[in-house]
């Protein structure tokens, strides 16, 4: 039986590629909607080659924009549309490819209308992770992680018993400053922090691989999806990015996830649970050529964000999303040469240290929250 897929974020680097993986496996998929931010043109692009029913885009300008190309087409736009989207009956399957915390609300929709979830969006279990498990417990759906270390825990547990689970290893490539110094990070313009030696990403997250924060995201995500203390998830430094990450069981085995960096694979595998299909990619691991598999701790000095996350975590309540909301407006004074690299855990622990929490159960607590961080982190970097 087809699955009807949406795609929200579908001009974005997740987006695209699981665009090729339904056009690849189109004996299986019925594309719904699409939804994109700013990037108009590949969105018209997207529109003619995968016929999608409806679409939603930032703004009213946009939908004007479109309207002249695609008159009879459904055009939607801003959040209304992604939830609109998102919560559509008509679709099995929802990819939230969205970033930042523009992603829980659609996600929250596809959950309320019991529509799986394949999850690329951190920030939605980070700033509300208890909310969001409980009502997708309570709906019985999905939430498959697209995330290429949830996507292996996720592979490596399969249908075993969760009491059987001693430890998570999140594994990480260490970014482009693995090897460099603290005052290289200090100095580093955007280019170099955007110049990932392994994945091809958005911006966001590509600077949050070169402060760790993804791997600390990464983290306070896996508590949420497998239900696992803290300080039973451990993160390991492996530049090769063959291993995604991996399981230790109470007896001692350790089960782990392999695969040549692609995020083809855990897409197409949170599109196609539970079953698995050819996957798109000609190569295929050879480990005679990758011939070794190095690992290290991240250095938490030179990276303070992945303690910070821990803490947040950790500390629960509605430190995760204040978190990440400083963290979110932090990334982006820095993409604009606003801040250095190493301002940003600075405001982070600024920020954290001046919230006064409260529970994370309520949405309207998370997004106070959430708007505090923002506001906060603006108001430091405006001094």
């Amino acid at each position: 039986m087809r699955k009807t897929v949406s795609i929200l974020g579908s001009t974005g680097s997740i987006g695209k590629q699981a665009l090729n993986v339904i056009t690849d496996l189109s004996d299986r998929f019925n594309l719904f909607g699409l939804a994109a931010g700013a990037n108009i043109e590949v969105l018209k692009e997207q529109i003619i080659k995968h016929k999608p029913e409806v679409v939603s885009v930032r703004d009213e300008k946009s939908v004007l924009a479109l309207k002249k190309e695609f008159p009879k087409l459904e055009i939607l736009f801003g959040g209304d549309g992604l939830e609109q989207i998102a919560g559509n009956r008509q679709n099995n399957i929802v990819l939230i490819a969205v970033s930042g915390t523009a992603g829980l609300y659609p996600t929250i929709a596809a959950i309320n209308n019991n529509i799986d979830v394949a999850l690329a969006n951190k920030e939605t279990l980070v700033s509300a992770g208890s909310l969001v498990m409980n009502l997708a417990k309570e709906k019985n759906i999905n939430i498959i992680p697209v995330d290429s270390e949830h996507s292996a825990i996720y592979q490596c547990i399969s249908n075993k018993d969760k009491n059987f689970i001693k430890k998570l290893i999140i594994t990480g490539s260490g970014g482009p400053f693995r090897t460099k110094t603290l005052k290289d990070m200090q100095y580093a313009t955007v280019e170099q922090a955007l110049a990932h030696p392994r994945w091809s990403m958005g911006s966001k997250i590509t600077i949050d691989s070169a402060t760790l924060m993804n791997k600390g995201l990464e983290v306070i995500e896996a508590h949420w999806l497998f239900n696992i203390d803290y300080k039973d998830i451990n993160v390991v430094i492996h530049p090769q990015s063959i291993i995604h990450s991996a399981v230790e069981f109470l007896d001692g085995s350790v089960i782990a996830q392999m695969g040549i960096p692609s995020m083809h694979i855990p897409i197409q595998y949170a599109l196609t649970y539970p079953q698995r299909c050819k996957g798109l990619e000609s190569e295929t691991l050879n480990l005679t050529q990758v011939s070794r598999l190095d690992f290290e701790d991240p250095d938490l000095n030179k990276f303070p964000c992945l303690k910070l996350a821990y803490q947040a975590g950790q500390s629960g309540q509605t430190y995760p999303t204040v978190l990440n909301a400083l963290n979110e407006i932090a990334v982006n004074e820095f993409l604009n040469n606003q801040i250095k690299l190493t301002d940003i855990p600075r405001i982070v622990e600024e920020g954290l240290n001046k919230h006064n929490s409260v529970s994370a159960t309520d949405l309207n607590d998370i997004i106070t929250a959430d708007k505090w961080g923002r506001g906060f982190a603006q108001s430091l970097i405006r001094k």
